[in-house]
C-alpha cells in the first residue's frame, strides 16, 4: 500500500545514509553498556541486588519517556518529514551523553536517562524512511540491513566502551557524546529528505498519543496478530538490555571488558544473520516461515543461556539467538504493507509505542526475577530465570504469528506440508 519515493539510484544512496547514520547511532549508545552498572553501583552503594533494581528503575524511566513521545516523534515526521525528527534525535542523544558524563549523583542520571528515552527516536523514523523509498519486494532485506547497522554498532560500541571504561568510568559517555552530536552533523550534510510535501498528513494529537497510535495496530485482523507476536517479542528481547551484564557479572565474574568483548560478538553474529543472511533465507523460504524460524531459534538461544552454568553458554548461545534477527524485518515488511503509505510514520511510531509499554515491563520483570534469583540462589529459583521467561515469551511471540497467518491452514502454507 505504499510505494517508494524516490527513484532507485537515490532510494540506494539513501539506505546507504540511513545504514551509517544508525550506526554511529547504535555505537554512541554500545559504547555506554557495559559502565552503567558499574556506575549505579558506584552510586548506590549496597548488595548487588540493589544495584539490579536501581538499573531496572533507570530503564523504566527510559521506557516511559519512549512510550510517551515516540508516536509524537512518527506523527511529526509524517508532517515534516523525517530529516528533521532525525536530525534532533541525534542532537538530543549527544547531549544526553554529555549530562550523563555529568551527573554528580543518581538524580542526575535519572534526568539524563529520561531525556535520553524522550529523543532516542531514530530506529523508528528510520524505519519510516526505508519504507518511504524501497518498493515493497526489496523491504524485508532494507530492513535487514538496518539490523546489520545495529549489529555494527554492537560490535564495535561495547568493545569501545569495555576499552574506555576501563580507563575511567566517565570516559565512554564522552564518547558516545561526541559520536552522537558528530551524527547530527554528518546526517545535516549527507541524508536527503525521503517523503514528499504531498505525501505529508497534518499534525494531530489524537494520532500522535499512544493510545491514539496502537489504533492503527488494530486496523485489520493480520496486523493486531502481528503487533501482538511484536508485542511478546519486544519483551522476550528486553532481557539483554535489562540484565545481561548483570547476568555475566554475577554468574561468571566478568569484569567491563568481558561484557564489551560478549556484547562485540552478540553484534558479530547479528551483523551476519542481518546484514548477509536474511535475504537469502526470505527469499529462499519467505517471510511467513522466517518469523517462525528466527522466534524458534531465539527461544533455543536463550534456554542454552539458562540452562547451561559455565561461561561456555554465552558463545554457545549467541550464534544461536540471533537468528532472532530474522523475525524483526519479515515482520516489519509484512506490517508496512498493510497501512498506505501516508502512514508509515504513523504506523513507525505505534510500533515504537508498543515497544515503550515493553520496555516499561521488561525492566522490573527481569530485573524482578534476577534479583530474586540472586537472593534465593539454590532455593527454588535458578540463576537462569531471567532467560527461561525470555524464552517462553518468544514461544507466545510464535503462538502470536502462528495466528496471523490463520489458524491451522495459516501454519500449513507457512511451515509447508
Amino acid at each position: 500500500m505504499s510505494g517508494p519515493s524516490l527513484a532507485p539510484q537515490r532510494a540506494r544512496a539513501a539506505v546507504a545514509f540511513i545504514f551509517v547514520t544508525l550506526t554511529l547511532d547504535v555505537l554512541a549508545m554500545g559504547v555506554v553498556i557495559p559502565v552503567v552498572p558499574k556506575l549505579v553501583e558506584g552510586f548506590v552503594g549496597g548488595s548487588h541486588a540493589d544495584a539490579v533494581r536501581i538499573g531496572g528503575m533507570l530503564s523504566l524511566v527510559w521506557a516511559l519517556m519512549q512510550l510517551l513521545f515516540t508516536p509524537v516523534q512518527g506523527a511529526l515526521s509524517d508532517r515534516f518529514g523525517r530529516r528533521p525528527v532525525l536530525l534532533l534525535s541525534m542532537t538530543g542523544l549527544g547531549l544526553d551523553y554529555i549530562l550523563m558524563a555529568l551527573a554528580p549523583n543518581l538524580a542526575w542520571l535519572f534526568v539524563a536517562r529520561a531525556l535520553s528515552g524522550l529523543t532516542a527516536a531514530s530506529f523508528s523514523t528510520a524505519n519510516a524512511y526505508i519504507a518511504d523509498v524501497t518498493p515493497p519486494e526489496r523491504r524485508a532485506a532494507a530492513f535487514g540491513i538496518l539490523g546489520a547497522a545495529f549489529g555494527i554498532g554492537f560490535v564495535l560500541g561495547p568493545a569501545l566502551g569495555g576499552w574506555a571504561g576501563h580507563i575511567d568510568p566517565r570516559l565512554p559517555f564522552w564518547v558516545a557524546a561526541a559520536l552522537s552530536l558528530l551524527n547530527a552533523i554528518y546526517g545535516y550534510f549527507i541524508l536527503p529528505e525521503s517523503l514528499p510535501v504531498e505525501r505529508r498528513t497534518p499534525f494531530s494529537l489524537a494520532r500522535a498519543n499512544p493510545i491514539g497510535a496502537l489504533k492503527l495496530l488494530s486496523s485489520n485482523a493480520q496486523l493486531a496478530a502481528l503487533a501482538l507476536a511484536q508485542f511478546f517479542y519486544y519483551i522476550g528481547h528486553g532481557v539483554y538490555p535489562a540484565v545481561f551484564v548483570w547476568f555475566t557479572m554475577y554468574r561468571y565474574g566478568w569484569d567491563v571488558r568481558m561484557n564489551g568483548l560478549a556484547l562485540a560478538a552478540t553484534g558479530i553474529a547479528g551483523i551476519v544473520v542481518q546484514g548477509f543472511l536474511i535475504s537469502r533465507i526470505v527469499k529462499r523460504i519467505g517471510e511467513q516461515r522466517a518469523i517462525l524460524v528466527g522466534l524458534l531459534l531465539g527461544a533455543t538461544g536463550f534456554l542454552v543461556y539458562a540452562i547451561l552454568p559455565t561461561e561456555h553458554a554465552v558463545w554457545i548461545a549467541v550464534p544461536i539467538a540471533a537468528f532472532a534477527g530474522i523475525y524483526g524485518p519479515s515482520a516489519q515488511k509484512l506490517m508496512s504493507e498493510r497501512v498506505a503509505s501516508t502512514e508509515q510514520g504513523r504506523l513507525q511510531g505505534a510500533l515504537g509505542s508498543v515497544m515503550g509499554i515493553t520496555s516499561l515491563i521488561a525492566p522490573p520483570l527481569y530485573t524482578g526475577v534476577f534479583a530474586m534469583a540472586v537472593e534465593r540462589q539454590g532455593r527454588g529459583v535458578p540463576l537462569g530465570a531471567p532467560f527461561y521467561v525470555a524464552a517462553l515469551l518468544l514461544l507466545m511471540a510464535l503462538a502470536a504469528a502462528v495466528r496471523a497467518f490463520g489458524t491451522a491452514r495459516g501454519l500449513e502454507r507457512a511451515i509447508g506440508p
